[in-house]
């Protein structure tokens, strides 16, 4: 006779398990797909869509598609020819960077990624000092190892920056000085002061007012005209300062938008624990505030991404700019589908990836539980 005792007691019957059609995949799609008769027609569409769109995407882009070879004459097949990627991958890369020294750019990206591991491990303990060294020594190092001419370098000129480097360039640029620049002009639209507060009014709707593209040929081709004589700027400069102005007025919204979300109390236990407007906000107010607003920020992160494309108006080939460069090569003329769908693999790895960090930080910040 066993000794194992009933885990229920006398009288009572013990839960039975939920059906098996509602749990598992067989219950998500039931809940999620099949739940009404609209979902079903709404189901069985899409279905339809997908069968027809997605078939002849997959044969062209990967069964019929040309992947080794070394010229043009390799590509005999009627899919996709990615030879043409490859062959043209340095300029989409690194735009026209000698290829001497290339190896510049691919230890600064080493560095970089080697620096911020430790910043996603959560018991590195010198996070602080290794966040200081990327806000503020890493970008001396990168600058002179893109730049050079020096420590034996040679000196590589701005115009021949290109292709995906280039777009980093401005995009990482534009982003980490756009947040510290927005984060001051919220709070100067917030300010008790009229002359601060109508300068950073003045600044926030003068360029939400103008298109990028406009601030882009203005810095371009009007500015130097301005400058006295003898004095000269260079082109990507000048587009980095416009970019980061332009983001930072964006990013001024999105940050006053989580600041307006602030109860009043908060700011009125602040100063009655005695603390002063610096610490107040540094401390109690504006952590709160970026984290309801990481969802803003990110799209304004996303948008100035895709943003950079534009520099091509002032003579600076970014990926797509050098996309379109090398297909009007006349030994390559008719694969330009496969340069754009290449172009947009990129962006959206870069973009989504910024989108699923957003979510984890959501997540890691959240204290409504």
């Amino acid at each position: 006779m066993s000794d194992q005792k009933p885990t229920h007691k006398l009288g009572e019957h013990p839960d039975w398990a939920p059906p098996s059609i509602t749990i598992g995949a067989v219950g998500w799609v039931r809940a999620n797909m099949l739940s009404s008769p609209l979902n079903i027609f709404l189901t069985l569409l899409c279905g339809y869509l997908i069968y027809l769109s997605v078939p002849p995407v997959v044969q062209w882009a990967f069964l019929d598609a040309d992947w080794f070879g070394t010229n043009r004459d390799d590509c005999s097949r009627e899919g996709a020819c990615w030879i043409y990627i490859g062959f043209w991958f340095k300029q989409i890369m690194y735009g026209r960077y000698p290829d001497t020294e290339v190896w510049r750019i691919n230890f600064a990206y080493a560095l970089l990624v080697v620096a911020a591991i430790p910043l996603f491990v959560p018991s590195f303990r010198w996070k602080g000092w290794l966040s200081v060294f990327l806000l503020i020594g890493y970008p001396i190092i990168a600058f002179y190892l893109f730049v050079g001419g020096s420590f034996g370098m040679e000196h590589v000129e701005t115009p021949l920056w290109g292709g995906l480097f280039l777009t980093l360039v401005i995009s990482v640029l534009g982003i980490v000085a756009s947040l510290p620049i927005g984060i001051v002009l919220a709070l100067g639209r917030r300010s008790d002061m009229p002359v601060v507060k109508a300068i950073c009014i003045g600044f926030i709707e003068f360029w939400r007012g103008i298109p990028l593209i406009t601030v882009l040929f203005m810095s371009s081709v009007m500015f130097p005209l301005f400058l006295p004589e003898g004095m000269h700027f260079d082109k990507l400069i000048r587009a980095l300062i416009g970019v980061m102005l332009f983001s930072a007025a964006y990013m001024a919204e999105v940050v006053r938008g989580g600041l307006q979300a602030i109860p009043k109390g908060q700011t009125e236990a602040a100063e009655a624990l005695g603390l002063s407007y610096w610490k107040t906000m540094n401390l109690v107010i504006m952590p709160q505030a970026l984290k309801l607003v990481i969802p803003g920020i990110v799209n304004t992160f996303i948008g100035l991404f895709k943003d950079t494309t534009l520099v091509l108006i002032i003579g600076l080939f970014d990926l797509l700019g050098m996309i379109q460069l090398v297909g009007t090569n006349p030994d390559w003329l008719g694969f330009h589908i496969e340069g754009y769908v290449f172009a947009a693999f990129v962006f959206w790895c870069f973009c989504f990836s910024m989108s699923r960090y957003s979510q984890h930080l959501e997540k890691k910040l959240h204290t409504g539980h």
